[in-house]
């Protein structure tokens, strides 16, 4: 095997050759020839056959071929390579091209897709075949890996009911055909029929939706007590500037467990000034989310949850602050300014809001879009005012009443409710107060084991560090605002307001990628059916990223796409029945993208 040891240098081994076969000679035999033998050399990689793979090569020194070093000849240097233990984990051919360069010489290529462990590789490899007295064989192999962002090979999903993502009907026996990361056309058979020489993925017995969008994360944050020690302060074991050194240095982690779970796109609304890098990081990335980045936030509080020389919360102190603070935001590219706008502090109501009004103004001014997180019915009506595009966590105090939903329609504001990220709080405390450790919801084993191993850790290390009489007693309160939660995303959605799905992932119990599923879950018990959770949960988190090219599976989209095996019409828990992500137009098996060692 030489496809892991790739040069970046082309091979012009072919320009040795006549170009064209002569007019009028018999090409369709070579060529019917070379792919028989192309088919079963890839054939021999799959089944890992070393004698198979090897049998396919002219036995020569002239055998010529890509490696470690670049250029290398002779079939007996490339048996050698060839071990039992170099085989990829994963090996996909798909685009396989064939052109007659001279009697007895056929030129073919194909794409590939190889990993090796938790390296993968994407690119061209070339071969050239000749005719010889014992048969067809390969005289030239090489391998190219891709640059970032190349689009894979065109591939047709057929055969499965898609649910696109705009509140359509579904479309029985449907094709979804992919071309250059895009999709190039959806809907049904005759409507996109398959191009000769498309690979064809049958998915028949399966549903294909938009892939998901959550629309609020935080990369800032670790899903478990260290990334929050505010709630549960574990830093004698957990120093805080390591957690945050750990994060900025590995967001990966978090983009395999979002695109496990299902999760193509994500909107980190507010962190850290690292976490606006992650967009042009991601976009090119077909293993990671696409990626928005609000960047630190403005903050009514003065909040302590700040590293030495870099802050995520920047204080609302005054109208200067405030408008530097949307100023700043503006020239480091945050997608948003985010305002923490959180009450029963020492300061008067009426000074925050006006500040939150100064912050929305220089907003709009300079034309980026304002999200409020605001969870009080008095102080939402205030970020409305101030101009908020989106707010983020459900109004959980009192029901909301017309003119509120006024404001929302006047400003075209998205609401993303939140409804699950205290229940993550209150599974942590509970497991400190009870002993025992929380249960980790993650259907297709995406969650990494060094937070698995954190969060077992809960009953002992949290012991003795919060109030447990305290938060018993506040029970009832939490229990009252998440019916009111619910009953206003019910009442706000049926006013026709836009809705998009985030779960505030990263705070503690709420973990990156599949938290999402109990969120949506949770959005359907409110009262909104399955076909609406999906669009808010595709369309309507696109629209909060500003993403008109993801979201639906439509012509020209981005081509990244969900296959579950079960109707997720029905219910829509059935999106926990992953079967396949497709990010970028390449298709991946949910098992390929669970960590290392759960596979």
């Amino acid at each position: 095997m030489t496809l892991r040891l790739v040069p970046s240098l082309a091979l012009c081994l072919t320009l040795l050759l006549p170009t064209n076969a002569a007019a009028g000679e018999p090409a369709a035999p070579d060529v019917a020839a070379a792919r028989k033998l192309f088919e079963a050399n890839l054939d021999a990689i799959r089944r890992k056959d070393r004698s198979a793979y090897l049998a396919c090569y002219l036995e020569s020194e002239t055998l010529a071929r890509t490696g470690p070093e670049g250029f290398q000849t002779g079939f007996d240097s490339h048996a050698r390579q060839t071990s039992e233990t170099s085989w990829p984990d994963l090996f996909e051919a798909h685009d396989l091209q064939l052109v007659p360069v001279r009697p007895g010489v056929v030129y073919g290529t194909y794409r590939y897709r190889v990993k090796y462990g938790d390296e993968e590789h994407q690119g061209l490899s070339e071969r050239v075949f000749i005719k010889t007295p014992t048969g067809w064989k390969i005289a030239v192999s090489t391998a190219f890996d891709s640059p970032a962002g190349t689009p894979p090979p065109p591939r047709a999903l057929v055969g499965a009911t898609l649910v696109d993502g705009t509140g359509a009907p579904p479309v029985p026996d449907a094709v979804v055909l992919l071309r250059g990361g895009k999709i190039d056309c959806a809907g049904a058979r005759k409507r996109c029929p398959v191009p000769e020489g498309v690979d064809v993925l049958d998915l028949k017995g399966n549903w294909i939706t938009p892939g998901i969008v959550d629309a609020h994360v935080h990369f800032s944050q670790t899903g478990w007590a260290d990334g929050r020690p505010d709630a549960l302060d574990l830093r004698e074991q957990f120093p805080y500037e390591g957690v945050q050194a750990s994060l900025r240095a590995h967001p990966e982690r978090w983009f395999r467990s979002y695109l496990c779970s299902g999760v193509t796109a994500v909107y980190d609304v507010g962190g850290y000034p690292w976490t606006l890098g992650l967009t042009e990081r991601a976009e090119k990335d077909t293993r990671a989310p696409h990626v928005a980045a609000a960047g630190p936030l403005l903050s009514t509080r003065d909040h302590w949850l700040n590293l030495p020389a870099e802050r995520q919360f920047i204080y609302l102190s005054d109208e200067a602050t405030a408008t530097q603070g949307v100023r700043y935001l503006k020239e480091h590219g945050a997608a948003a300014v985010k305002v923490w706008f959180i009450t029963g502090t020492d300061r008067p109501f009426e000074q925050m809001a006006s500040l939150v009004a100064v912050a929305g103004a220089e907003a709009g001014r300079l034309g980026i879009p304002l999200i409020v997180h605001a969870t009080e019915l008095e102080a939402a009506r205030v970020a409305l005012r101030a101009g908020a595009r989106m707010l983020v966590h459900s109004v959980g105090d009192a029901p909301v009443d017309d003119d509120f939903i006024q404001l929302l329609k006047a400003n075209h504001t998205i609401y993303c409710p939140t409804l699950t990220v205290t229940g993550g709080y209150q599974r942590m405390f509970a497991s400190v107060a009870e002993g025992t450790p929380p249960p980790v919801d993650d259907p297709s084993g995406c969650v990494d084991g060094e937070t698995l191993t954190h969060i077992a850790r809960t009953p002992v290390l949290g012991k003795g560090r919060f109030d447990v009489e305290r938060w018993r007693s506040r029970a009832a309160d939490r229990e009252k605002r998440t019916l009111i939660a619910a009953a206003n995303l019910k009442r706000i959605f049926e006013a026709g307001i836009p809705v998009a799905t985030g779960t505030d992932a990263g705070n503690p119990l709420t973990l990156h990628g599949p938290s999402i599923y109990g969120e949506m879950e949770a959005m359907q018990e409110a009262g909104l059916t399955p076909m609406q959770v999906l669009v808010a949960s595709t369309k309507g988190g696109a629209m909060a990223m500003g993403r008109q090219d993801l979201g639906t599976v439509e012509k020209d989209k981005i081509a990244d796409l969900l296959v579950v095996a079960e109707d997720p019409l029905a219910d829509i828990s059935n999106l926990r029945q992953l079967r396949c992500v497709v990010r970028g137009g390449v298709v991946r098996r949910t098992e390929e993208l669970r960590p290392m060692g759960a596979q």
